[in-house]
C-alpha cells in the first residue's frame, strides 16, 4: 500500500510527509481492530489467524500484485490440490516461516500474566478507544490532503495487509452464516416448438484466464491461431467477462441476471441455463479440466479429468484434449434429442504458465520455466503465456474437427468463451482476480470464437459474412445464455433477442 501511495504523491508532486499521516492510520487502525480481537482468553488463537492471513496476504501482493478481497478467498478456499502446488515456492516457504510460523511460535511460548476478566475488557476497550480518538484526531487535523486523497485513491484501502484481508474474512464468513433463500425457478415454459430433423450437437469450451488481445485472430502480431486460422470461425474481439475471476464469471456466464445484477451468494439457489436447456428436453454433460463447475453442474452429468481416471492424456498434468477421449461413446448412447457437451478447460491457469502445455508446443522462446513470475523477463512471462494460447488453439481445432464427424447426422456448432482474462506483469500486477473496477482492461477482455457446421448455418439462415461484419460489436458475457437459446431454438419468456449472436448474421 505505501509504495504506491509514495508513487502517487512523487506523481503528483505532494508532500511526502503525508506518508507519515498515512503510516500513522495504519497503525491507530490495527490497535484499534487487534485490541478488540484480543481482549477475551483465545487471544492466542486470534492472533495465529491474524499472522496467517498477513504472510498469506504479503506474499500474494509482493509477488503478483494480487488484492486479496472476499472474491480472491472464495478462490482461495476452493483451489484444488494441484492449483495449490503450482503456487508453491522457496519464496512462499520463507514468507510463512518469517511472518507467521515464528511469530506465532513466540506468540504460543511467551508467558502472558493473567489479568481477571474485567480488567481486561476495560484495559482492551481503552486502548481501542483512544486508538480510534486519536484516528479521528488525525483524520481532523489533515482533512486538507486525506479527505482529497481518499476520494482520488479508492483503491489504495484495498492494499491495506492485513486489514483488507480481514475484511474480506469478514465477508466471508457473514455470507456463510446467513440463511438460504428459497430456491428459485427459471424457464418453465422452456420447449423446442419444432424439433430439427437433425438434432444438434453442441460442444461449449469454457476457457481459463485467456486473454483476447494474445489471440492472432484478434490482431495480436504472434501467429497463436494458426489452426483456428483456417477454419470458418467468428471470433469477437470486444468482449467484457463479468467478473475477474472464474468464482465469478462461469457461473455468472450461466446465470440469467447477467453482469450487472448478478450476485453470486444467490447463485446456488437458482436455476441456471443448464436447467433451462434440460426442461427443453436437451441432454447436458459437464467434462471438468478445471477447479471443479462452481455449482453451475451440480443438476447435470459431471465428470472430472483433471485425473488420469477420466482423462487418458497425462504427462504429467493433465490435458485439455483428454476431455475428448470417449466422446463419441457419449454422444452415441444418446437415442434422441439434442446434445449439449461442455468442456471446461485448465487453458492458461497461471502462475506456471509453462506447465501448461506439453513440451512440443513450447513454440514462443525464451519462456519463463517457474511460478515465481518476478524472477523471470516481461518477454519469457509473455512468451510462457502465449505458448498457452497456441495449445489452446490446437485443442479448439481438435473440437471442431471432432464435431465434423457429426455433420451428416447432427447439425453442430463449438463456441468458446474465456471467463477472465490475466495481468502479464503490466503496472506491476500478475494474475487476476481484483475488484473489477480496478481491474486492467487485459483481465476484463476476453476472447470469444463461434464455428458452426453447414447445417446449422442453413437451418439458422446465418449469413457467416454479415457476423464476421459485427465483430467489433461491444458484447459481454450475457451474450452466452442467450445464444444458447436461440442455437438450440429454445423457445421460453427469458429469451432476449437482442442478446443473441446469431442474430446479427441474419439478414433483415
Amino acid at each position: 500500500m505505501f509504495a504506491k501511495a509514495n508513487a502517487y504523491l512523487i506523481g503528483s508532486g505532494s508532500n511526502q510527509l503525508f506518508m507519515v499521516v498515512l503510516v500513522l492510520f495504519q497503525f491507530l487502525l490495527l490497535l484499534f481492530f487487534m485490541s478488540l480481537l484480543t481482549m477475551h482468553k483465545w487471544h492466542r488463537h486470534i492472533l495465529a489467524i491474524f499472522y496467517f492471513v498477513a504472510a498469506f496476504s504479503a506474499y500474494f501482493a509482493d509477488s503478483y500484485g494480487v488484492i486479496i478481497d472476499k472474491d480472491m478467498l472464495i478462490n482461495a478456499t476452493e483451489t484444488n490440490v494441484n492449483e495449490a502446488f503450482g503456487l508453491l515456492s522457496w519464496r512462499l516457504i520463507f514468507y510463512f516461516t518469517f511472518l507467521f510460523v515464528l511469530p506465532v511460535f513466540v506468540i504460543y511460548k511467551i508467558k502472558i500474566i493473567r489479568q481477571s476478566t474485567s480488567k481486561r475488557v476495560l484495559y482492551h476497550s481503552g486502548v481501542a478507544l483512544l486508538a480510534l480518538v486519536s484516528f479521528a484526531l488525525t483524520l481532523l487535523a489533515s482533512s486538507n490532503f486525506s479527505i482529497s486523497f481518499f476520494r482520488e485513491q479508492k483503491h489504495l484501502p484495498l492494499y491495506s495487509n492485513p486489514l483488507s484481508a480481514l475484511y474480506a474474512t469478514y465477508q466471508v464468513t457473514h455470507k456463510s452464516l446467513r440463511s438460504h433463500k428459497l430456491f428459485m425457478h427459471i424457464g418453465d415454459d422452456a420447449h423446442i416448438v419444432e424439433p430439427e430433423e437433425d438434432p444438434e450437437l453442441i460442444i461449449l469450451v469454457i476457457g481459463e484466464t485467456a486473454r483476447a488481445d494474445r489471440f492472432s485472430l484478434n490482431g495480436y502480431t504472434k501467429n497463436t491461431n494458426p489452426m483456428l486460422s483456417m477454419e470458418n470461425v467468428v471470433s469477437f474481439k470486444n468482449v467484457s467477462s463479468c467478473g475477474t475471476s472464474t468464482r465469478i464469471s462461469v457461473p455468472c456466464i450461466f446465470s440469467i441476471e447477467g453482469k450487472d445484477k448478478f450476485d453470486l451468494s444467490k447463485f446456488k439457489d437458482e436455476e441456471n441455463f443448464l436447467d433451462v436447456a434440460n426442461k427443453a428436453g436437451v441432454n447436458i454433460f459437464w467434462r471438468d479440466n478445471n477447479s471443479s463447475s462452481k455449482g453451475v453442474a451440480d443438476r447435470v452429468i459431471y465428470e472430472d479429468f483433471l485425473t488420469s481416471q477420466n482423462n487418458p492424456i497425462c504427462d504429467p498434468e493433465c490435458r485439455d484434449i483428454g476431455m475428448l477421449s470417449h466422446l463419441d461413446d457419449v454422444i452415441n448412447k444418446q437415442k434422441k434429442g439434442d446434445i449439449l457437451i461442455v468442456l471446461h478447460q485448465m487453458g492458461s491457469h497461471g502462475p506456471a504458465y509453462y506447465a501448461r502445455v506439453p513440451e512440443s508446443f513450447q513454440k514462443f522462446k525464451p519462456f519463463c520455466k517457474t511460478n515465481q513470475l518476478d524472477q523471470c523477463t516481461n518477454e519469457e512471462i509473455s512468451n510462457a503465456y502465449d505458448n498457452t494460447i497456441l495449445y489452446t488453439d490446437f485443442f479448439l481445432s481438435e473440437v471442431i474437427k471432432f464435431l465434423k464427424k457429426y455433420d451428416d447426422h447432427f447439425e453442430t456448432a463449438m463456441f468458446y468463451v474465456s471467463d477472465h482474462g490475466e495481468s502479464l506483469g503490466e503496472h506491476g500486477i500478475y494474475l487476476h482476480g481484483m475488484p473489477y473496477f480496478m481491474a486492467p482492461k487485459s483481465v476484463t477482455s476476453v476472447p470469444l470464437i463461434l464455428w458452426f457446421g453447414d447445417d446449422l448455418i442453413k437451418s439458422q439462415n446465418l449469413d457467416m459474412n454479415l457476423l464476421k461484419l459485427k465483430t467489433n460489436k461491444p458484447i459481454t458475457h450475457d451474450y452466452v445464455f442467450h445464444t444458447l437459446l436461440g442455437i438450440f431454438d429454445i423457445k421460453t419468456n427469458i429469451y432476449k433477442k437482442e442478446k443473441d449472436l446469431q442474430s446479427l448474421g441474419i439478414k433483415r
